[in-house]
């Protein structure tokens, strides 16, 4: 009789503890939920409101998404690549989708830099959002009149893509050799005080190499890949999809080789003084804020989203909220709670 009533008390008051317990654990949860978190980076001494940034090339000047994406809500915008003179683009097909990818061939069709300026800028600083200029370029002049005329512009940054072809050096791109990337960096470096992200192509064989050139040179911050080398063949015809042969792969299909090499330049990063580290944004087949979250354990203290825009417009909003809920749920304060927790 006393044993039985012994158990009883035993069961119920471990049955209050369990229910206490859990009572204990909902409410640290929904104070977890309620605690605000702060989602704005710092890159280069410019501030992000959050680390979501829309892809050159992908998100045209802002506007021609603006009636789908409330471009206000996202940390910055990239615009389409612009060089010197206005292009055309390619001839031929252009795109072509591929299992998890798409292809393109877009050959930096842009108004040129000037018409930017006169035209386009004004409704892209517009957006309450970082405004970030894509240079690109064929020669290092003129890459250079292109830095000089952006300087001139209230442009917060200039993002400077070396995965063009130099066609004073038989067409091989700027970004594939360390010495070439780093003279292209330098002359801009000189010819504008804005500061200057360098985008990284996957294709040069010694990336960090090129990494390292392009920041002793003058980089403010890094931001990679750039789109993978790729092509396609039409079978009834027996010839390439592509007019130009080869081409760009992006989308979720190299977000696992993305990953890779922005944890390497990472890893080197964090294996410098912390005066001598520069921010890297990472980009490659992000499709979601788990992908988002992947690139900042990685050590990325920004995203850029690209094709996932295309088939959801709403991609970059959603992210963000994935990326807010995450940190409430994991009580992470800021993004520099969790940024490079994979390279430990």
């Amino acid at each position: 009789m006393n044993n039985t009533h012994s158990k009883t008390q035993i069961n119920t008051h471990s049955n209050t503890h369990r229910t206490s317990e859990k009572q204990k654990g909902r409410n640290q949860n929904s104070q977890s939920a309620n605690n605000p978190v702060d989602l704005s980076v710092n890159i280069a001494g410019v501030q992000f409101k959050n680390p979501v940034i829309a892809a050159s090339g992908t998100f045209g000047f802002g506007e021609e998404y603006a009636q789908l994406v409330n471009v206000d809500a996202l940390g910055g915008i990239c615009s389409k690549g612009l060089t010197l003179e206005a292009r055309q683009g390619n001839t031929g097909k252009r795109l072509h989708e591929t299992a998890s990818g798409l292809i393109n061939s877009i050959g930096l069709e842009n108004p040129g830099i000037e018409t930017f300026i006169k035209r386009q800028l004004k409704t892209m600083l517009s957006f309450d959002t970082v405004s970030i200029a894509n240079l690109s370029g064929s020669t290092i002049e003129s890459y250079v009149e292109g830095a000089r005329l952006l300087d001139e512009t209230e442009i917060p940054m200039i993002e400077l893509n070396i995965s063009c072809p130099n066609v004073k050096q038989g067409g091989m791109a700027f970004g594939l050799d360390p010495i070439s990337a780093a003279e292209v960096t330098t002359a801009v470096r000189k010819a504008t005080r804005k500061p200057l992200i360098v985008k990284l192509s996957p294709n040069a064989p010694k990336l960090l190499s090129v990494a390292e050139a392009v920041q002793e040179s003058g980089a403010d911050a890094l931001s990679l890949i750039n789109t993978i080398q790729a092509m396609a063949i039409n079978i009834e015809r027996g010839k390439p999809v592509f007019n130009n042969v080869k081409a760009g792969l992006a989308g979720p299909a190299i977000k696992p080789i993305a990953l890779s090499m922005v944890w390497d330049v990472c890893k080197m990063m964090q294996e410098k003084k912390e005066k001598d580290r520069i921010p890297v944004i990472g980009l490659g087949g992000i499709q979601n804020w788990i992908d988002a979250v992947e690139f900042i354990m990685a050590g990325a203290s920004a995203i850029q989203v690209g094709v996932a825009t295309f088939a959801n417009p709403q991609a970059m909003e959603e992210i963000i909220a994935g990326i807010e809920t995450f940190m409430k749920r994991k009580n992470y304060a800021t993004i520099e709670d969790f940024r490079g927790l994979a390279l430990e």
